[in-house]
Formats: C-alpha cells, sequence, structure tokens
C-alpha cells in the first residue's frame, strides 16, 4: 500500500537519495514541521520524499527497525517504508505490553506544545511530552528480529 501511494506522489515532489542527504532533509523536514527531531530515529535511509503540494511526506530505509524511547519505556517498530499526509500515516506501530499497535495519526497539541498524541485507526490515543522523542546522543536503532516479521504486512511499527 506504502508504495502505490509513494508513487502516486513521487510526481512533482523533492526526492533525496544517500544515507547522509536523506538523515539530514529527514530532519529539516520534523524541524519544518514543528516536530522532535529525535521522532524518526531511522537507520540507513535510502530516500526521502516530500510533495508539497499534497503534504505527503515519505521515506525508505534498507529494512525495518526498532527502537526503544527510553524516557517513556516505548519500543516502536519502523517499516521498511513509512509514510505521511497530513494526520494520515502509515509503516508506524508501537509496542503496548506484547502487542503491537499500528499507529496513524500524530499531533502536538497547540493548547500545550509540550504534549504530543498518538492514535490508533479505531481513535485510542495516547499523550507523552515532546521531550521523550529528543534527538538520541547516538542516533541508533537496532533493526528488528526475526519475530518483529509481524510488521512484513506493510506497515512497521512506530510512533510518529
Amino acid at each position: 500500500m506504502g508504495s502505490q501511494a509513494i508513487e502516486k506522489n513521487r510526481e512533482g515532489a523533492e526526492v533525496y537519495h544517500g544515507a547522509a542527504l536523506c538523515a539530514e532533509k529527514a530532519v529539516e523536514l520534523l524541524a519544518e514541521t514543528n516536530m522532535p527531531l529525535g521522532l524518526l530515529p531511522l537507520a540507513d535511509i535510502e530516500e526521502v520524499g516530500y510533495n508539497r503540494a499534497t503534504g505527503f511526506v515519505w521515506l525508505r530505509q534498507k529494512k525495518a527497525l526498532t527502537h526503544t524511547f527510553k524516557q517513556i519505556g516505548r519500543q516502536v517498530s519502523y517499516a521498511a517504508e513509512v509514510d505521511r499526509k497530513m494526520k494520515r500515516m502509515t509503516g508506524v506501530k508501537s509496542k503496548e505490553m506484547l502487542i503491537w499497535i499500528t499507529l496513524c495519526d500524530m499531533y502536538i497539541d497547540k493548547d500545550d506544545p509540550s504534549k504530543i498524541t498518538f492514535k490508533t485507526p479505531t481513535g485510542l490515543g495516547r499523550t507523552f511530552p515532546v521531550s521523550a522523542f529528543g534527538k538520541d546522543d547516538d542516533g541508533k536503532a537496532k533493526a528488528p528480529a526475526a519475530a518483529t516479521a509481524a510488521a512484513a504486512d506493510g506497515e512497521a511499527a512506530v510512533a510518529k
């Protein structure tokens, strides 16, 4: 599903390739949209694209990975493709207890910019401090184990 949406939005988009340039552009996009800079601790990014006309953003990396946001004690899984249009996103899941929960929306509260909220397709959500998603010192994330292949359905886990 993500690949089709990416191809549909590729025309007229700014597209960047190469790990260093993509990491730089991903951080720029987060800053431009007033999102925490450590929100997407993606490793080995191969492509970043942004279609300003449609508001569609995507990131492609070599393989899915899992990252733990230590301040909130949450494990997040990122698919090989993560995309977002306005509020809707795909390729991100968060681990609650023993279950991976798909996330589809995230936003920073206008009344309290120190809080970021993530929502599921059912409308349930959780709010965390924005500071929990600051840029890590090492910026490293680990590739998921084979058991994390639950994300193989094209959506991986993370909180965007």
